[in-house]
């Protein structure tokens, strides 16, 4: 996750180097030869359709072994998800697309073990093809179809907490009221637990695609901080963050995120992002980002050196701030587990961390002992956006905080380590991990290899 308190740190740091843009490494070369990339035919025959039909795949698996459950434990007999062109709903990919004209309305109806989908006013090859709607009919059919099926509880996309949820605009809401009428126009209920149990609670289908997507992301963090593309004293921060986005247009992806998070850490904490800062030999850099690929998107980081002349490793006080953030890691990994709520889960971590020495504090609040660790953790929802709307166990998901954590329910293992580094004159080191992961009754299982080390460049 990015936490924007970063953007207050000093941007104008006194290490601050000249542009030098005629020398950057990111040439006008590369960045040509990237561009052609993006403009060529893909290199697997009829990628599209590849990824159209594993789409098709995990709505089906979703509609049939998710939606019925989901819609029980939220006590929903009926799900109107309204559109209209120009204002999708937040879950009109998950839902499966479709050319939306005037208004449309996806409508689950609750049939015991399976539920009834029906599309009106809203239709395509793409939608249509895919094979997971039972009905198709007109928008101006809503108010028929819903009295043939008398629904007592009737789920809309209003939300107070997630904005995945909350798809329902003010003046859609009073067109469906209207449309409706009496009694169902009184029987509209928030949809927002519900929406939330239906993405969170995964299919293994999700968890492969996920799982790919995560992988994709880290090829493409760790290129980034290596000789390929940084050479120190030339490149800056911004050309590497380009050169990230230039990976996702060339290989069809997206990210959830704005401009890649690239900074550099020092002993005054963070120095500069994603700006035209030089890379100097003895920086500390971080990546903050995540990728999009399908409907499902990462969110990770890592973290790098840039070896001073005549090093061959990070120095001590780095490498062992590193290490102390792998045992923070180590303790989350096996003490996250399903629980009824997703804050007992944390307070079950917390326990584990103070056990053993570790010192709880808020968001970049390190304290002057040089004896102990402090520790932030903001393990979060992710999948269908880099901050999902599953249970969280990070504080700035409170909602979410008392929802269920499920097995199967992918998380971002999430932590800021400040450990004190004689090497900055006792200055804490703040070293940020974050990988994705599913849990399980295990606990966290990785779904791609983590970081365990600090990256070199030469």
């Amino acid at each position: 996750m990015r936490f924007r308190t970063a953007a207050r740190f000093a941007m104008d740091s006194p290490r601050r180097q000249p542009t030098r843009r005629v020398t950057r490494a990111i040439t006008l070369t590369s960045i040509a030869a990237a561009t052609f990339a993006a403009l060529a035919p893909p290199t697997t025959a009829q990628e599209a359709r590849r990824r159209w039909e594993r789409m098709c795949q995990i709505r089906a698996e979703k509609f049939d072994l998710i939606l019925p459950k989901a819609m029980h434990d939220n006590d929903l007999d009926m799900w109107i998800v309204v559109m209209r062109e120009g204002l999708l709903d937040p879950l009109w990919e998950a839902l499966g697309r479709g050319y939306v004209g005037d208004w449309a309305y996806y409508v689950f109806t609750d049939r015991g073990e399976r539920t009834e989908r029906a599309a009106l006013g809203v239709g395509g090859y793409m939608l249509e093809q895919c094979g997971v709607y039972d009905h198709f009919g007109s928008a101006s059919s809503l108010a028929e179809y819903v009295t043939e099926r008398n629904p007592e509880r009737i789920g809309v996309n209003m939300a107070a907490s997630i904005g995945g949820a909350d798809g329902l605009s003010h003046t859609s809401y009073l067109h469906l009221r209207e449309i409706l009428g009496a009694p169902y126009a009184d029987r509209l209920v928030s949809a927002e637990r519900f929406v939330s149990n239906f993405r969170a609670t995964r299919t293994a289908s999700e968890i492969a695609a996920f799982a790919e997507a995560g992988e994709i992301s880290r090829e493409i963090a760790e290129r980034a901080f290596s000789n390929e593309v940084i050479t120190p004293g030339v490149t800056a921060l911004e050309d590497v963050a380009w050169w990230m986005w230039d990976q996702l247009l060339a290989r069809g992806l997206e990210s959830s995120f704005d401009m890649p998070s690239v900074y550099i850490t020092g002993p005054g904490g963070i120095e500069a992002i994603s700006s035209d800062r030089i890379i100097q030999r003895g920086d500390l850099l971080m990546i903050d980002w995540g990728v999009g690929f399908l409907d499902f998107y990462t969110d990770m980081k890592r973290v790098a050196y840039v070896l001073r002349e005549g090093e061959t490793e990070a120095p001590p006080g780095i490498r062992h701030a590193f290490e102390r953030a792998t045992e923070v890691r180590d303790i989350m990994k096996a003490s996250i587990k399903p629980a009824p709520t997703a804050a007992q889960a944390l307070d079950a971590t917390w326990a584990a961390l103070e056990a053993a020495g570790f010192n709880r504090i808020d968001f970049n609040q390190p304290t002057d002992d040089p004896e102990v660790t402090d520790v932030v953790l903001g393990p979060h929802s992710v999948g269908n956006w880099g901050h999902g709307i599953g249970p969280s166990l990070a504080f700035f998901n409170p909602t979410r905080m008392t929802y269920e954590l499920r097995p199967g329910t992918l998380i971002s293992v999430e932590l800021f380590a400040y450990t004190a580094n004689p090497e900055w004159g006792g200055a804490k080191v703040r070293i940020p991990l974050e990988d994705d992961a599913v849990v399980t009754e295990r606990g966290v299982e990785w779904l791609y290899p983590v970081t365990r080390r600090v990256l070199l460049i030469r």
